[in-house]
Order: structure tokens, then C-alpha cells, then sequence
């Protein structure tokens, strides 16, 4: 029942922050703080909701919606901490919402996923690793989204709209250092599932693994191209859209695949 009622608060939170926001970018206004603050209630309740889902008694529950919701709780809290300090608040229109939906995924298939009784040191630093990496890298995709709208906007000379948005070299600057930090996580990532991860014949960890690499070559090769060639713009946002596509498919895609395609 608690559970329930967390869960349906923090959609409330989450959508009632998501609404605030967006009057704020119709009339082009400055975020305020009840954004802020009906944010960090819906975050705090998701924070709840992850723990008892993860932490399911004496077993560790690493399914699809759990790890999602996990991942949406992360995303969140790092959108929440850097928009007091950067101009990323319009975010929120997108990060909120999506956190709303793994929410209500989590409460409604909670006991769908098999359980892990144990789970050794090194496996949770290489999970850590990648729920951090993967949250990242989903923020600058959601920025490189975002730069590719407001370049659009400005080459329809449809202004209204664009100032709405952070200048177009700012997000863009903002992208690349999200690209940096997410790109040294996942190398941490990729690196600790090497060390720890001891049977890669299980199902989906070659297919998670092959993509995972992929990705960081993409991202490596952007990160490359930004600073010996000057990469940016469009160029830039669309292979950070590729390399966040190669990354979901090879984690959450495997999932989909076992948890609900072959059960």
C-alpha cells in the first residue's frame, strides 16, 4: 500500500513539475522554484520506490523496469543538480515525464523480473558504472535532441521559439562535456564487465557487450572528431543520437528481448 501510494505521488510530482515547466517555456520565463521543489518531492519518492524495488528483501531485483526506473531516478537527480548551475531546466519537459513512465512501469510489473540472491563487490561497481554512464549519455542524447531542434527553429527563422532555449553554443558546449564524463564512465563500464562479469556465454551479455563497445567507439570517435576536427552542430548531435541508440539497444533491448519475449 505504501509502495503504491509513493509511486503514484511521485507521477503526481513528476507531471505537476513537467506542467510548471512548460508554462514557464510558453511564456518564456525563467524556471522557478516550485518547478524546483514539486522536482525534488517526486525525486525523493523515486528514490524510495527504486530502494524497496531493488532491495526486494533478502534478493536483489536487477529486471527491466526496476533498472529503468533506476536509471530515470539518476538521470533526475543529475538534470535537478546541474540546472542550479547551468541553463538545462527545459529539460525537465522531457526528463520528467519519462520519469513519470518508469514509475508507472515499476509499480504495475514490480514482480515480473527474476530476483539475484547475492551479488559480489565487483558486480556492483560495474552496475554502478553503467546505470552512471548510461544516465549520462542519455542526458547528452536528450541535449543533442534538443540542439538539433533549436538549429532547425533558427533556419525557419521561427525566434519566438528559440528564445525559449539556451543559446545554440551553450547546449552545444554543455553536450560535449556531458559526452567527456559519460564516455570516461563508460570505459569504467566496459572495463569492470571484463573484470567481473565471469561467464560471457550467458544469454544477451555478447549481444549487450558487442553494442556496448560499438557505443564507446562512436562516442570515442565523436569525442575525437570534436577536438582534432572541429566536429559540431548537427554532425555531432546526430552521432550522439546514434551512439545513445546503440547503447539502449544493447542493454535494454537484451532485457525486453529475455525478460518479455522469451520470458
Amino acid at each position: 500500500m505504501i509502495f503504491s501510494a509513493l509511486s503514484y505521488l511521485a507521477i503526481v510530482l513528476y507531471l505537476l513539475a513537467s506542467i510548471f515547466q512548460m508554462r514557464n517555456f510558453s511564456a518564456e520565463r525563467k524556471t522557478n522554484s516550485s518547478v524546483k521543489f514539486l522536482a525534488s518531492g517526486a525525486i525523493f519518492c523515486h528514490f524510495l520506490i527504486v530502494f524497496q524495488t531493488i532491495f526486494d528483501g533478502s534478493a536483489y531485483n536487477f529486471g527491466l523496469y526496476s533498472m529503468l526506473s533506476l536509471m530515470a531516478l539518476t538521470i533526475g537527480v543529475i538534470v535537478l543538480l546541474g540546472s542550479f548551475r547551468r541553463p538545462i531546466s527545459n529539460l525537465f519537459l522531457l526528463i520528467f515525464p519519462i520519469g513519470a513512465v518508469a514509475v508507472l512501469l515499476n509499480t504495475l510489473f514490480k514482480n515480473h523480473s527474476e530476483l539475484k540472491n547475492e551479488i559480489d563487490g565487483g558486480m556492483a561497481v560495474h552496475i554502478a558504472m553503467s546505470v552512471i554512464a548510461y544516465s549520462i549519455l542519455t542526458i547528452a542524447a536528450v541535449q543533442a535532441a534538443m540542439l538539433s531542434f533549436g538549429d532547425r527553429m533558427l533556419r525557419n527563422r521561427q525566434l519566438s521559439l528559440i528564445k525559449s532555449l539556451p543559446a545554440l553554443e551553450t547546449m552545444e558546449q554543455m553536450m560535449f562535456e556531458l559526452l567527456w564524463i559519460g564516455l570516461l564512465f563508460l570505459t569504467f563500464s566496459i572495463a569492470s564487465g571484463f573484470l567481473f562479469v565471469e561467464d560471457f556465454s550467458g544469454p544477451g551479455v555478447i549481444h549487450h557487450t558487442v553494442l556496448a563497445i560499438a557505443a564507446w567507439l562512436v562516442f570515442t570517435l565523436l569525442a575525437l572528431g570534436r577536438k582534432y576536427l572541429g566536429w559540431r552542430g548537427l554532425i555531432a548531435s546526430r552521432w550522439t543520437v546514434v551512439g545513445f541508440v546503440l547503447l539502449a539497444l544493447g542493454y535494454f533491448g537484451s532485457k525486453f528481448v529475455m525478460e518479455l519475449l522469451l520470458n
